[in-house]
């Protein structure tokens, strides 16, 4: 059996550093220390190959490198404090000193800051230095048990099935080992269970309970030892199956319905601190009408704090959202299926790729078979940038820069700030609309077919399913239910079971056509579906339990995605209305406040001009400039309407390219609506 062992991750060797400073390590730690003990765990649940001595005494020496590094930073700049801003001749920071003392604290004062300054710069390197190593670790095993976690219910739906199709308790701990490329993280956790019964002279039975200890998921820990039970006692290991499968579906609608809730208490914060900026610049512009100018604050407020604000609360979300587990793809078990894996695309050249270098008519193959694939793509480009969608970029970057150097050439873009100022408008449409419309409008349209085609195969999952259960519990063969139920339905599952039908009969074994199929969409939902039925089929043609049980996950998947579309959706106009509020708001202080503003204080400077001996200047508002506000203003809610894109995207679909058809929509809304009031 052979068995991917990716995962065991090594930072450094741990010698040159690690060795070098292993005597600090040996006088600050000791080896039976909580810290090391639990530094040597999560390497382990982080399945990092790093001798614990050895990394900790390279995360000191990054550590000491790095603090040192930062001490000498520090201690310049307490002396160019001292030197800039401090007079030695007063006392220490205002508190009277008897006359004997003061002199010797004179002169203290400027070693004491300088030595505080390095040593506080000091502290602070070494902390980023040795606390950014050790956490490496702890994050990574963070990350496992996140992705453990979401896999867990439908691993324990495939060991059922494996179960129920006959294979003994030591055979479904192989099967779950090998399937990494469709249950990761969790078929690593039984990899290593599998390793150290063949290699290291381990029964099961131990292994089973050292995995349980060893594992970054207290849930699967929990299963691994409720199965130890099981085995131990010699209860039925597929009934004990079956109701973990069913408790933890249950476990996975109540960790998403938590998901939800704390998107929506988000989708309140984001609400409050979209508006944030907004106010700050209404504030900032009263306090320029009454003559005290902050205008390097507005420039930091629409170009600094909008962008961080939108970019923070990004990461906000993503830290708690839970994306798709795995690319899709399954992996062939043979060499003559290799290519499958591979996918089904235009770019793929088939099996010769691993054959040409060996005989020169494989290179010859390899050249036909690229012109044949480049004319496929010339014939049927929508149906390659579909396939491709952010292939799309290759074309429109090249169009965008050509589009703005004949815009350059024959002045028709503002070069210059007091240009842009002037026009804002047409200048911001320039620079920023244009490259939107020529990049963004294809992406959104071809990502959006694409995902729409892939996931119209899942539409109808559940209910075929069902019909597949049901026609082979009446004694027919799996191939012959899926005939009957691509006779029987619609839509584009039932035409690939037809497909697949068709391609068995002419010589394809069945589970190299389930494998087609699939990675043909490489959705990972319907990934972990084919694996069941196909690792169950090669045991039996009757395996109506297992296509009950893949109909039941997928139901259980149905009701999740229903739910969450339902939930973000809220979420998504929450965003979208706090927006549209935000543009509607700047659109008014535009019209009402800065137009209103410039026609006064033309008034003004007319008046002025026409009175003889008047004084100049100084009136109210004289420090508004009405155009530099409204170039301001309106990258102001530009800025915002990409931003809030990008979010509304990734909180509805766990993707910034779902994001991609709302950044063509919401500025265009800010385009027009600025138009109209400018």
């Amino acid at each position: 059996m052979s068995l991917d062992t990716r995962g065991g991750q090594d930072i450094g060797s741990g010698g040159g550093l690690g060795e070098t400073f292993y005597p600090l390590y040996q006088w600050l730690f000791e080896d039976d220390s909580d810290f090391v003990a639990n530094v040597e765990k999560k390497l382990g649940q982080a399945r990092m190959a790093n001798n614990v001595e050895m990394f900790i005494s390279q995360a000191l020496a990054v550590g000491v490198i790095s603090g040192g590094a930062l001490w000498l930073i520090g201690t310049v700049v307490g002396f160019l404090i001292v030197q800039l801003f401090v007079d030695t001749s007063t006392a220490l920071i205002g508190i009277p000193l008897p006359e004997n003392v003061a002199p010797i604290i004179r002169q203290l004062k400027l070693p004491f800051i300088i030595f505080v300054s390095g040593m506080f710069f000091g502290s602070v390197g070494f902390g980023i230095g040795f606390g950014s190593l050790i956490s490496m670790p702890y994050f990574r095993a963070n990350s496992r048990e996140r992705e453990i976690n979401v896999l867990l219910s439908d691993s324990i739906s495939f060991m059922y099935a494996l179960s129920v199709g006959g294979l003994n308790q030591l055979e479904i701990l192989q099967a779950m080992a090998k399937a990494d490329d469709t249950y990761g993280e969790v078929a690593q956790e039984f990899q290593s269970i599998v390793l150290a019964t063949e290699y290291f002279d381990t029964d099961y039975r131990t292994a089973l309970r050292d995995q349980a200890l060893e594992t970054p998921s207290d849930e699967l820990s929990q299963f691994l030892t409720d199965m130890l039970s099981i085995i131990n006692s010699g209860g039925d290991m597929t009934s004990f199956l079956e109701d973990q499968k069913e408790k933890h579906m249950r476990t996975a609608q109540r960790e998403q319905k938590k998901l939800l809730d704390t998107l929506e208490l988000f989708g309140e914060m984001y609400m409050t601190l979209s508006l944030f900026p907004l106010l700050l610049i209404i504030i900032l512009v009263i306090m320029g009408m009454m003559g005290n100018s902050k205008t390097m604050l507005l420039y930091g407020t629409v170009y600094g704090l909008i962008p961080l604000t939108g970019g923070g609360f990004l990461v906000l979300v993503s830290t708690v959202t839970q994306d798709s587990i795995g690319d899709g793809y399954l992996r062939a078990d043979s060499a003559k299926d290799v290519s499958i894996q591979d996918g089904q695309g235009i770019l793929n050249l088939g099996l010769v790729k691993y054959y040409t270098g060996e005989y020169g008519v494989f290179d010859r193959i390899k050249n036909r078979e690229g012109s044949y694939r480049v004319m496929q793509i010339l014939a049927k480009p929508h149906v390659f940038f579909r396939d491709n969608p952010l292939l799309v970029l290759v074309l429109t970057v090249p169009a965008t820069i050509l589009v703005l150097l004949f815009a350059i050439v024959f002045d028709m873009v503002p070069l210059s700030f007091e240009a842009m100022k002037a026009r804002p408008v047409l200048g911001t449409f320039w620079w920023v609309y244009v490259p939107i419309y020529i990049n963004f409008l294809p992406l959104a349209i071809f990502h959006e077919w694409n995902s729409r085609m892939r996931h119209s195969v899942i539409g109808q999952l559940s209910d075929d399913l069902r019909k597949l259960a049901s026609a082979n519990d009446t004694g027919m063969t799996l191939l012959e239910s899926i005939r009957v139920v691509a006779d029987t339905s619609s839509g584009r599952l039932a035409e690939e079971f037809e497909m697949m039908h068709a391609k068995v009969n002419y010589g394809t074994g069945l589970k190299s056509a389930l494998l087609e199929f699939n990675n043909k969409y490489h959705l990972p939902r319907l990934a972990r579906t084919v694996k069941l039925i196909s690792e169950a089929q090669e045991a039996s043609s009757q395996i109506q339990p297992v296509l009950s049980t893949a109909a039941q996950a997928s139901e259980n998947q149905d009701e999740i995605h229903s739910e969450r579309k339902a939930r973000t959706r809220m979420q998504i106009v929450i965003i979208i209305m706090t927006y549209l509020t935000l543009l509607g708001v700047m659109a008014l202080l535009k019209v009402q406040f800065l137009d209103v503003m410039a026609g006064l204080a033309q008034q003004a400077s007319s008046a002025s001009a026409g009175s003889a001996g008047g004084m100049p200047g100084g009136g109210f508002g004289d420090a508004i400039d009405p155009q530099q506000l409204s170039m301001l203003f309106f990258h102001a809610v530009t800025i915002q309407a990409i931003i809030s894109s990008f979010i509304a995207g990734y909180i509805r679909d766990v993707s910034m390219m779902a994001g991609v058809k709302f950044a063509v929509i919401l500025p265009t809304t800010a385009l027009v609506v600025w138009i109209a009031v400018a």
